[in-house]
């Protein structure tokens, strides 16, 4: 992925991605049989449309009429977002663009593994962000269906990853201020879940 992370160096405009692609990989059923937690990775990179289809898998536009996304929410209320946390900086993903908007430079990759040191070698972390204001007066559906919402994403993530010969790990632990921060995430917003993806180191 050099070109994109020279891209998004530079760039304060959003980056757009390849498209992603319609076929390749491999069926459910085998994605099923193929899907485990990885904790170990190979200092291999993504390539720019394995990055595209990755972050498409987890929340992209799948119906382009409607709006709607690849992971299912509460009464639609999309309150999921993903940011891809990169050696060369972090991007909110842009579902309704399939692009990447930088908001911050550097590897921060570091706030993600918050201690647990294997996720430092991933070349990337997804960082799944729930918006709980979204959810306005459904306090009661606030908490559970924000948290099912994200399993949700984290869920496309892990079984594209096994389809695909992808490594990953859903994983709650995290340096969440200063993520938070990081983001200029505002009240409300939430990250939950985070997913470091890579190619799993061969023994």
């Amino acid at each position: 992925m050099a070109t994109l992370f020279s891209t998004l160096a530079g760039n304060a405009q959003p980056t757009a991605l390849p498209a992603p692609e319609k076929t390749g990989g491999a069926t459910i059923m085998e994605a099923l049989w193929n899907r485990k937690a990885c904790r170990e990775f190979s200092d291999r990179s993504l390539t720019e449309q394995q990055l595209s289809n990755l972050l498409w898998a987890a929340t992209g536009v799948n119906r382009p009429d409607e709006g709607k996304r690849t992971n299912a929410t509460a009464v639609n209320m999309q309150e999921v977002s993903v940011y891809a946390v990169l050696p060369s900086g972090v991007c909110l993903y842009d579902h309704a663009t399939h692009s990447l908007r930088k908001v911050a430079n550097g590897d921060h990759r570091q706030l993600v593994a918050a201690g647990q040191d294997f996720v430092n070698d991933a070349p990337v972390s997804l960082v799944i962000v729930v918006d709980m204001g979204k959810f306005g007066d459904r306090q009661e559906m606030m908490r559970p269906m924000g948290a099912a919402d994200a399993g949700i994403v984290a869920q496309n993530i892990s079984l594209f990853c096994a389809a695909t010969g992808l490594a990953t790990v859903i994983r709650g632990t995290m340096d969440r201020k200063a993520l938070q921060k990081l983001l200029g995430l505002k009240e409300g917003q939430e990250p939950l879940l985070n997913c470091p993806v890579g190619y799993a180191r061969q023994h």
